[in-house]
Order: structure tokens, then C-alpha cells, then sequence
């Protein structure tokens, strides 16, 4: 018969390991997988052709090699020219030979699920990376596109830091670069202002020269500023080099995760004194060890599971509040100078009501968009505070991204990615350049912005309203897709908020829904309208502003809905649009119509909107008058006849008596709601 207090002590370890199992489950490592490249540009290759074919055979015996014991291997196949393939696989330097088998092993089957049918492909992996092309690539050093993951904790004392990071970063590169044909590979640590330590890595593949291996370092270590300064880690990769940096250990055996610091595992018992000669003393000693070490691992443990509760509750409470540390972003003026050949006249794109914007080259050949904020601009503070804590914080296709900002002495410059074809309102308004916006592009463009609408309304973290929804404010990339940009008026709301009030109304008159223009209320459903007024634009082509049409002043949304009310919404139809569906072209009309409504309860959320866009099959409601409605000559003399409803109002005194609307009157509410 099994003695109760064995069965009690084995309750116990068992519990104990059950606990210690649960919480490695719960602080488990992400999947070590970190990016991947599939160069488009380069041409791609059909099943069964000889590219393929030497594709396979070059990964099949990559994947089944067995002499990949030093952490670096090149191989090519097929005859030299456009179907042959070379290819290169890193493993770091501080895996083992079975782990850098595994992990090249693992590489080479999601390359192929990743990258399918490109001539062209690279996948990192923290403990590897692999990388296939059909040009040679062996002895090139690339260190371009870079991609980045960063810590997201921020440091305290960031010139502490900064410079701990500089000398560290120094000795590892000189380290490094001064490896053999084998391996260039270096890891060391740094003290901190004396207290704490800073851990770093670096590698390049063996196949580059010294100063190769420098200059791709070098480079790495220069993007630190663009994506991740302020942070207390960050791994930089490209295709010929990597960095890594922490304040915990993370390289050795048991590689760190990537997204927080790893917490420190319990520090193994020591080994229990030996025994006394006493039999007795000792079984009693064995059994208080069996009991007590267990016990306080379980204590432990169950603290740690606690502690991360309470953090995990913090963060959520904390998620509206959080507003992104600004070293983590900030650029040096002199590169923004520099870049822009000290903000030259060639390099200006525009000017609007907030200051100019200059098309910049950084130091790395990144092309961005310097907004460069007025410097007599009275509200130019509390623009730049809105646009770095809003924009910092988004990420999606349809929006443009923010890369940085500047601040330095009455400076103020906001850095964006640099959208090459300019702003919606430089083709839709242009008689030459509209002919390049068929019918699919535009299309495109309005399911591209209803996105981005629906993004910052649901899909967020937070619910932002935009306020100053228009043409020039939605820029195209190369493809054409949309970006909506200019976040200087935007407001942020917690979820459960629909809607608020402001005593100084900002914005673009035209564009204004008639409880915000008129009551200084503004909500989701503000947006919402303009959007329909945007989307008129797109269909017709014009400027909604206003015209005489016979006897009767109207502006576009009057023209579109009397045309709709009497059958002859083709008439407002673009006449450049020679081509397309006009079935879709009227479907958003009315959609337009239905974003239009005065009462803004009977306007459709953007969920719905994007719906109607989507789905042909969706019955749409009619649409009742549009707010504003403009259908009689008694207007004129209310009009003027020379405002622009599409430009901003300027900021002369004229305007001012005209309109209490100016460019330059920012909300001065504050940033979070009241």
C-alpha cells in the first residue's frame, strides 16, 4: 500500500509541474519567423519550366544537405543566364550545427509558400535566412529593402542610451567585418550609465569583402533612427546583413522574443548539502527539500501568472491614453535639410494652408514628403502634436504613413512616405491629366478611401474622425491606390463615443456636413459626408462649387440629385469616361446621395457603405434631399460667385467677414475628448 504522504508530495510536484508547463505556455516564444521578400520586378516563372525545375533541385538538396556545419552555404544551378538559380543560406552565428540544419530546413518550404512563382525571393528567420535569385548574388553586398521589428517598451535616458548603443555598435562592426570567408559574425554587451547593460549582435554574409561588411553594418545601424530609436530593442534586416539589439541576453542557446523582454526563468535549486550520518536526519531533510523546493517554485510561478495579469489589464486600460514617445520618431534637422537640398525650390510639391511640402532623398536613397509646418502658423503646435500622435499610430494600405518627425527650435517638419503621384484633385480637376483616371481606376480609388474611412472608424484601436476629408487630401501611389493623408484636424474618441462638439469649426467648406459647419457637431457620419460629396467629384469630374445652370444656381450636389430624382443621372456622368460600367458609375451616385442627406441618422455607416460598394446585390435605400439643396436664383445674391467650395477659405480679413471658416483656425479643443 502507497503511503499517503507520498501520494500528498507527488500531488504536489505533479501540480507544480503542471503550474511550471501552464505559464511557459503562457510566455511561450512567438514562431521564430520574421519576413519575408518576394521581388516582383524581376519577372516570374511557370510550373514546369526550366527555372522551376532548377528552383527545386537546388532547394531539395539545400534542404536534404548534411555538410551545413558552418552557417553558411551558396549554391547555383542550371546554365548560366536568365534561368539559372543562386542561392545563399545564413544561419547566425551562434546556432548550433542541428539548429541551423532545422531552421534552413524549415526556410526552404516557406520560401515556396510565401514567394510561389517569383525569380526572386528571400525569408529571414531569427536563427536563419535563406534567399534565391536569378542573377548572381554572391559576393554583392545589398542592403536594400530593409525590414524592421522593434521592442516595444521605450527607454528612460535616451542619450544614455544612444551612446552605449554607439560604442557597442563600433566595436561589433570592427569585429565583424574583420571575419573570414566562413563567418562575419560578433555579439558583446555594453553598460548603461553603469547600471544596466546592453546586449547586441551583428552578422553579414561571409561572402562580402571587409568594407562591404562595414558599409552594409553601417547602414543597418543608420536605420535605427528611422524606425526604432527610443526603443529598448530593435532587429534591423537586409539581404546582406542584420543587427539585433536588447537590454537582456538573447543570443546563445535559447534565442529571446522579439516583441518584449523575456523574463527572467527560476534560478534552479542549489544542490542540497551532503548527507548527515544520521539516516533519519537525512530522509527528513530529503523530505522537507521534496516539499519546500516545489512549493516555492508554485509561489513562484503563480506570482509571475499574476503580475502578467495585472500588466496585460493595465495596458488594455491604458490603450486610449498611450500616445507614442516622440525620440522614437524624431529626425535631425541638418538630415531633413540635407535631404531636401535645404528646401529647395525644385524640390517643392505644394503649399497648402499649414506650410509646403518638399520631396526629400535620406542619406539611404528613401524617398519621403517633408511637411514643412508655417512658422507664423498660431496653431501650428497643436496640428503637429495631432498629425505624430494619430498618424504614428495607423497602419493601413489606404493611408499614408507617417515616417518621422522634426522639431527644432520654430521648426516643425513632418516626414511621410513619398506617394509619387500626387493628390486625387491634380487629376480629377485637370482636363488633360483626368483622361489617365478610367473608369476602374476611379472605382478603385472610391472602394480604396471607404476603406481607409472604415479603418479609422471601426478598425482601429482608436475612432478617429478625420474633418477634412477632400480631393487634394487623398494621394495616389504608383498603382494609383488611394492614401488619405492630412491628419491635422482629426479628433480621437474612445469606442463607446459617437459624437462631439467643437466651438471653432475647421475644415474645407463644401466638403462640411451641416451640423458641423452650422452647430460645430461632428461625428463618424461628418465623414461620411464627405465622402459623398468626394465621390460625386470622382463620377463627374467636377468641383462641387457653385454654378449657374439657366435660371437656377446649384452646386453639384443639387445638379446630382435633381439629375437622379429625374432619370437623367448619366448627365452627370464625367464625360471622360468613355468606357465603364454604368451601372456602377450611377450605383455610386446614389451611394454618394444616400452620404449626402441632411439628417445625419439617415446617412449609411462606412461598414455599409463599403458593403454597397462590394455587394451589386444589396438593395439600395433612395436617398432623400441632399443638405444645402440649391434650386432657385434667390440664392445668388447669397453666393459669392467667385468662392472655390473645393479650396480652403484663405486667411484674409475679407474671407474672415465673409466666413468665421479659416484654414488656419485649429480646434483648440483638447487632443482627447472631454
Amino acid at each position: 500500500m502507497v503511503p499517503m504522504d507520498f501520494l500528498r508530495q507527488t500531488k504536489l510536484l505533479s501540480f507544480g509541474y503542471f503550474i511550471v508547463h501552464l505559464v511557459s505556455l503562457t510566455i511561450a516564444q512567438p514562431p521564430d519567423f520574421l519576413s519575408f521578400r518576394c521581388q516582383n520586378d524581376v519577372g516570374n516563372y511557370t510550373t514546369n519550366s526550366n527555372f522551376d525545375r532548377n528552383l527545386r533541385s537546388l532547394l531539395s538538396s539545400l534542404d536534404l544537405n548534411t555538410q551545413i556545419d558552418r552557417g553558411f552555404y551558396n549554391i547555383s544551378v542550371g546554365q548560366p543566364g536568365p534561368e539559372q538559380v543562386n542561392a545563399i543560406a545564413l544561419c547566425r552565428g551562434d546556432v548550433d550545427v542541428n539548429e541551423c540544419r532545422s531552421c534552413i530546413g524549415i526556410a526552404v518550404g516557406k520560401i515556396l509558400q510565401v514567394c510561389p512563382n517569383q525569380k526572386e525571393a528571400i525569408v529571414f528567420y531569427i536563427k536563419c535566412m535563406l534567399r534565391y535569385s536569378n542573377r548572381s548574388i554572391f559576393g554583392v553586398m545589398e542592403d536594400r529593402p530593409p525590414s524592421h521589428l522593434y521592442n516595444r517598451y521605450n527607454i528612460t535616458d535616451v542619450d544614455q542610451f544612444n551612446r552605449a548603443l554607439l560604442t557597442l555598435a563600433r566595436r561589433l562592426r570592427s569585429t565583424a567585418a574583420s571575419g573570414n570567408s566562413l563567418r562575419k559574425f560578433a555579439t558583446g554587451t555594453e553598460l548603461i550609465a553603469g547600471f544596466r547593460t546592453l546586449f547586441g549582435l551583428v552578422q553579414c554574409t561571409p561572402d562580402l569583402s571587409k568594407q562591404q561588411c562595414d558599409n552594409c553594418l553601417a547602414g543597418a545601424f543608420q536605420e535605427i533612427a528611422v524606425c526604432c530609436g527610443g526603443k529598448q530593442g530593435a532587429i534591423i534586416i537586409t539581404p546582406s546583413c542584420n543587427i539585433r539589439f536588447e537590454v537582456y541576453p538573447f543570443f546563445g542557446d535559447t534565442p529571446a522574443t522579439l516583441q518584449s523582454p523575456t523574463l527572467p526563468s527560476p534560478k534552479a535549486p542549489s544542490a542540497p548539502p551532503p548527507p548527515p550520518a544520521d539516516g533519519k536526519k537525512s530522509n527528513k531533510a530529503r523530505t522537507t527539500i521534496i516539499i519546500v523546493v516545489p512549493t516555492g517554485v508554485v509561489i513562484l510561478i503563480f506570482c509571475i501568472c499574476i503580475f502578467l495579469k495585472i500588466q496585460k489589464a493595465k495596458e488594455a486600460v491604458q490603450t486610449v491614453d498611450e500616445i507614442i514617445t516622440a525620440e522614437s520618431l524624431q529626425f535631425d534637422f541638418g538630415t531633413i535639410r540635407a535631404a531636401t537640398d535645404n528646401f529647395s525650390e525644385e524640390n517643392k510639391l505644394g503649399q497648402g494652408g499649414f506650410g509646403s511640402v518638399y520631396k526629400g532623398t535620406l542619406s539611404n536613397g528613401q524617398e519621403v514628403a517633408v511637411k514643412r509646418l508655417s512658422k507664423d502658423s498660431g496653431q501650428g503646435d497643436l496640428e503637429f502634436k495631432n498629425e505624430v500622435v494619430l498618424v504614428a499610430k495607423l497602419q493601413h494600405r489606404n493611408l499614408v504613413r507617417l515616417q518621422g518627425f522634426c522639431l527644432q527650435g520654430i521648426e516643425r517638419l513632418l516626414i511621410y512616405e513619398f506617394v509619387p503621384n500626387a493628390s486625387l484633385d491634380h487629376f480629377i480637376f485637370n482636363q488633360v491629366r483626368r483622361e489617365q483616371l478610367d473608369w476602374e481606376r476611379r472605382y478603385k480609388i472610391i472602394g480604396g478611401i471607404a476603406r481607409g474611412l472604415l479603418y479609422l472608424h471601426e478598425d482601429s484601436r482608436l475612432r478617429i474622425i478625420h474633418r477634412d476629408l477632400k480631393a487634394s487630401n487623398i494621394l495616389l501611389d504608383a498603382d494609383m491606390n488611394p492614401r488619405i493623408s492630412d491628419f491635422g484636424m482629426a479628433r480621437l474618441f474612445v469606442m463607446d463615443e459617437t459624437q462631439g462638439n467643437t466651438s471653432r469649426i475647421v475644415g474645407t467648406y463644401g466638403y462640411m456636413a451641416p451640423e458641423y459647419a452650422m452647430h460645430g457637431r461632428f461625428s463618424v457620419k461628418s465623414d461620411v459626408f464627405s465622402l459623398g460629396v468626394l465621390i460625386l467629384e470622382i463620377v463627374s469630374g467636377q468641383k462641387n462649387k457653385c454654378f449657374r445652370n439657366g435660371e437656377t444656381v446649384e452646386d453639384l450636389l443639387s445638379y446630382a440629385w435633381r439629375n437622379w430624382r429625374e432619370g437623367t443621372g448619366l448627365n452627370v456622368i464625367d464625360p471622360a469616361l468613355s468606357t465603364g460600367s454604368r451601372t456602377e458609375m450611377m450605383r455610386c451616385i446614389h451611394i454618394g446621395l444616400l452620404c449626402v442627406q441632411e439628417n445625419m441618422t439617415d446617412r449609411p455607416t462606412m461598414a455599409s457603405i463599403v458593403l454597397m460598394l462590394s455587394s451589386y446585390s444589396l438593395t439600395l435605400p433612395v436617398p432623400s434631399q441632399p443638405a444645402f439643396f440649391m434650386n432657385s436664383s434667390t440664392y445668388q445674391s447669397d453666393i459669392s460667385s467667385s468662392m472655390d467650395y473645393n479650396s480652403r477659405v484663405t486667411n484674409s480679413s475679407e474671407a474672415k467677414t465673409a466666413l468665421s471658416l479659416t484654414a488656419n483656425e485649429a480646434s483648440i479643443t483638447e487632443l482627447y475628448p472631454r
